[in-house]
């Protein structure tokens, strides 16, 4: 559905009345595309702090490898589109200012959808000082995306062990494809699973399989389409009732088709037999609502929820972990959401379930990468447009819109990008982690 409010800030006569209303100004977000696949300018390395020297200079090999004009500061050549402040060293008051330092001469001057990473370490347990600017990185980090405007984001990934592992999340986060995943933080390193370079960064899937479940529409069909077009096989599973447009959809894509109902007891079972040789993607996206208030829900709506978001999930992750269908290196990525982080009013069945999927992530990630080098990860949409969005009363779907430090919804698309960003191979230090992609929304941690 059109967002006209978008549209009409992109006029003249847009800008003018919203700026002297004081109301949002939403800035038209650069995505991928065939034909600007990448950010386009310079790159600002900077420190804070002091790193050692073979990590200063991992780190600049990784950032060359963008394809981005890696500089240490600003040049008269035009607008930085990117910044990346290496704040790992960082571990006292002092150092900490440094970051301040670092940004506050160039956050004006970076250029509209721009992108702001800060490199971070884990707080240490052993030295409070440490921790406590390391976390107050999260702090400046969430602040700074609220304030930034013009579509820029602004990102905290903490690096536990070598930066090399960080590789494929500072090509996801300085890329297109992170449009609308703002505010995150991202911990790589952490009980993670053995990671493999692709040979090709533009296909980094070649070669591996993908189920991807609730594929019919919507953010399944979005996210099985970028699957393939990073290289990747997919099979897409919906209900048998779904069965002709999950079949114009495998055909389109060149994949196959499973009517199943994920719901069964013996989903797991069936899914392994479809793929006898193994998937190295799981992507459990199927989901319902049946929205009510507490006090008028019956008991079937809240059962059907849980079943189909939640118990499911659960008993094909296990049956097909079991039978050792998830190839290792592969990796199971979930979907949250961010009522099931924050808590949304009508939808006490929905929040429990995703939020059970936080905890499914949390708890199962680090056994799944230890005893299967599969590694598990959540993503957590905000409001997506999308057909149910599209159904929402207008004033409470214009509040969803709004209420993210981006200003507008997403796009099934910018879900899809980071399940296949988890998805890569490049990724195995990435585990664990529950990734909103929700523009930053006012709403949650």
């Amino acid at each position: 559905m059109a967002d006209r409010y978008l549209n009409f800030t992109g006029t003249a006569p847009g800008r003018f009345l919203t700026r002297r209303l004081g109301l949002p100004q939403p800035a038209p977000l650069h995505r991928f595309s065939p034909e600007h696949p990448r950010l386009e300018g310079q790159l600002l390395h900077l420190t804070a702090g002091e790193p050692d020297a073979a990590h200063r200079e991992e780190l600049a090999k990784l950032l060359t490898g963008t394809g981005l004009d890696v500089a240490s500061s600003a040049s008269s050549a035009g607008r930085p589109v990117a910044a990346v402040v290496d704040a790992t060293a960082v571990t006292g008051l002092d150092s900490l200012a440094e970051v301040h330092a670092a940004l506050h001469p160039v956050v004006r001057s970076l250029a509209p959808g721009g992108r702001v990473v800060v490199l971070g370490a884990q707080p240490s347990p052993d030295d409070h000082h440490q921790a406590a600017v390391q976390q107050g990185l999260e702090g400046f980090v969430r602040s700074l995306g609220k304030e930034i405007g013009r579509g820029r984001t602004v990102n905290l990934v903490r690096v536990a062990g070598p930066v090399a592992g960080a590789e494929s999340t500072l090509r996801f986060l300085l890329s297109p494809k992170s449009a609308y995943v703002s505010g995150q933080v991202i911990q790589v390193g952490v009980a993670g699973a053995e990671s493999t370079l692709p040979e090709n960064w533009d296909r980094p899937l070649a070669g591996r399989t993908a189920l991807v479940t609730g594929a019919a529409r919507g953010i399944g069909e979005a996210v099985a389409e970028t699957l393939v077009r990073d290289g990747a096989e997919v099979v897409l599973l919906d209900v048998p009732s779904a069965g002709a447009d999950l079949a114009k959809v495998a055909e389109r894509l060149g994949g196959r088709a499973l009517p199943l109902d994920i719901t069964a007891d013996d989903a797991g079972e069936r899914i392994a037999e479809f793929v006898p040789d193994g998937l190295d993607t799981l992507v459990h996206n199927a989901g319902i609502t049946r929205d009510r208030r507490l006090a008028n829900m019956p008991a079937e709506r809240w059962s059907s929820v849980l079943e189909v978001n939640l118990a499911s999930v659960l008993r094909t992750t296990d049956s097909l972990l079991k039978a050792g269908a998830v190839r290792r290196g592969g990796s199971i990525v979930a979907t949250a959401s961010i009522a099931g982080i924050a808590g949304n009013t009508g939808q006490t069945n929905y929040a429990a379930s995703k939020a059970g999927i936080v905890g499914l992530v949390r708890s199962l990630a680090p056994r799944a990468a230890a005893e299967h080098g599969v590694t598990v990860n959540a993503v957590a949409p905000g409001f997506i447009e999308t057909r149910m969005t599209a159904a929402v009363p207008l004033f409470i779907r214009e509040a969803g819109r709004r209420m993210n430090s981006l200003g507008q919804g997403g796009l099934p698309v910018d879900v899809a990008e980071t399940t296949s960003w988890f998805a890569s191979p490049a990724s195995g230090a990435v585990n664990g982690q529950v990734v909103r992609v929700c523009g930053q929304s006012l709403l949650g941690a």
